[in-house]
C-alpha cells in the first residue's frame, strides 16, 4: 500500500461488499428506516450521556466522580442515577444536547497521531487531523501512535461499546511489515491465541502475504484489539514490526481514503450493520 498526500476533504465511505445470494429473494425497495429500537424507561445517566455522545460510559462515570455533571443544578455522586431523558442535566455547567440519530465515519488515521483528545506531551492527536464542521465524534478503540489506516469514530457512545466489546465479535484486520523470520506454519499456530508473560491473547488468523529477503508483509485477523495486539504477538515470533496499517474493521474498509481523508457511512448501510451486531 503506498502512502498518499495527507488530505482532509470530506469522501463518501466505501459501502461494504455483499452480494445477494443466486436464487434468493430480490431487494426490497430503499427508504427511509426507523433506528435500532430504543429501552423504555428509566436509564442510567451515564448510559444516557453516551448515547448523546458526551462520552463513553467509563467516562462518564470518571466526570461524575470528578464533579462535573449535574442535575438541576446538584452535582451528580453516583452513575447509577436513573433518568427518563437528559432534561435539566449539565457537564460542566453547559446543558446536555438530546441525543442524534447515529453516525459513522471512516477516518484513515495517519501515522504519528494519537488517538486521545489531548497529550501532555504536545504531540499531535487525530482530532489535530480532522477536518472542521464535524459533530462531536468519539473514536472506536484505539490505534497506537505509529499505526496507521481504519479508524471508526462515531457520535453515538452505546455504538461505540458495542463495536468495541469483543463478544460482538466484529473482525479488525491488519497488514504489517516486519523484518526477521518467520514461518506460515508459525503463523499458523497463532489460531489457538498465545500467552505472552502471562497475558492471553485469543485467537489471530495470520498469512504470510509475501517475502522480500528478511522482510515480509503480514496479513492478520483478530476480534479482541487488545492494546498493542499485532505488535505485541509479532515480537513474539521474533519479528521487528516496521509499519501497521489497519485495513478493515467489520465490513468496513479504509480502502478509497487516503492518510486524513475521512468518510460517512451512508445511513441505510449503518442502519443494516447494527441489525446484524451480537
Amino acid at each position: 500500500m503506498k502512502d498518499r498526500p495527507t488530505s482532509q476533504r470530506m469522501k463518501r465511505a466505501p459501502v461494504p461488499r455483499g452480494r445477494p445470494r443466486p436464487g434468493g429473494p430480490p431487494p426490497k425497495p430503499r427508504g427511509p428506516k426507523p433506528g435500532p429500537a430504543r429501552e423504555e424507561g428509566p436509564q442510567r445517566i451515564a448510559k444516557l450521556l453516551a448515547r448523546a455522545g458526551v462520552a463513553s460510559r467509563r467516562d462518564v462515570e470518571r466526570m461524575i466522580a470528578e464533579g462535573r455533571i449535574a442535575l438541576n443544578g446538584e452535582k451528580l455522586t453516583t452513575p447509577a442515577t436513573l433518568l427518563e431523558n437528559l432534561q435539566g442535566v449539565t457537564v460542566d455547567g453547559q446543558p446536555v444536547k438530546p441525543p442524534t440519530a447515529a453516525r459513522l465515519f471512516l477516518f484513515y488515521k495517519p501515522a504519528g497521531a494519537l488517538t486521545a483528545a489531548r497529550d501532555p506531551k504536545g504531540r499531535p492527536t487525530i482530532y489535530d487531523k480532522l477536518p472542521p464542521n464535524l459533530p462531536r465524534l468519539m473514536p472506536v478503540g484505539r490505534l497506537d501512535y505509529m499505526t496507521e489506516g481504519l479508524l471508526l469514530l462515531t457520535n453515538d457512545g452505546e455504538l461505540k461499546r458495542q463495536l468495541e466489546l469483543p463478544k460482538t465479535g466484529v473482525v479488525r484486520r491488519y497488514r504489517a511489515r516486519a523484518f526477521g523470520d518467520v514461518t506460515q506454519a508459525q503463523l499458523e499456530e497463532l489460531a489457538e491465541g498465545v500467552t505472552i508473560d502471562g497475558f492471553r491473547y485469543g485467537s489471530i488468523d495470520a498469512n504470510l502475504e509475501r517475502r522480500t529477503g528478511r522482510n515480509c508483509w503480514i496479513e492478520l485477523a483478530l476480534t479482541e484489539g487488545k492494546n498493542r495486539e499485532v505488535r505485541n504477538v509479532l515480537a513474539h515470533l521474533g519479528l521487528q514490526v516496521s509499519r501497521l496499517i489497519r485495513t478493515h474493521y467489520g465490513p468496513f474498509t479504509v480502502e478509497g481514503l487516503g492518510p486524513g481523508d475521512i468518510g460517512e457511512v451512508q445511513r441505510e448501510t449503518l442502519f443494516q450493520f447494527r441489525r446484524t451486531l451480537k
